[in-house]
């Protein structure tokens, strides 16, 4: 596992939120686009992009499905005490 990861994420504060993203990412619609748009992070205003972060950065539950990401892959919903994240490894 990597020690360093750089992604990208869209924070919403409901679950179903969360799911009709992933419907939209699902019909190809780009991730970037969404989160400038509907992301409550400010984040968002950078298409959701985070830079690279390294362990311990990051709740618990975001940084446990962002570590496991592969390059390009979106996670399902991700539930914090934030909200809902949908996240993308960028590298």
């Amino acid at each position: 596992m990597p020690n360093k990861v750089h992604c990208a994420h869209i924070l919403v504060k409901t679950e179903k939120e969360a799911n009709a993203i992933l419907e939209r990412l699902e019909r190809g619609e780009k991730f970037a686009n969404i989160a400038t748009e509907a992301s409550l992070c400010p984040s968002g205003k950078r298409g959701g992009d985070l830079g690279t972060f390294g362990r311990g950065k990051m709740v618990n539950e975001f940084e446990k499905a962002a570590f496991t990401l592969q390059k390009g892959q979106i996670s399902p919903a991700v539930k914090t005490k934030y909200g809902y994240h949908i996240i993308k490894r960028l590298e």
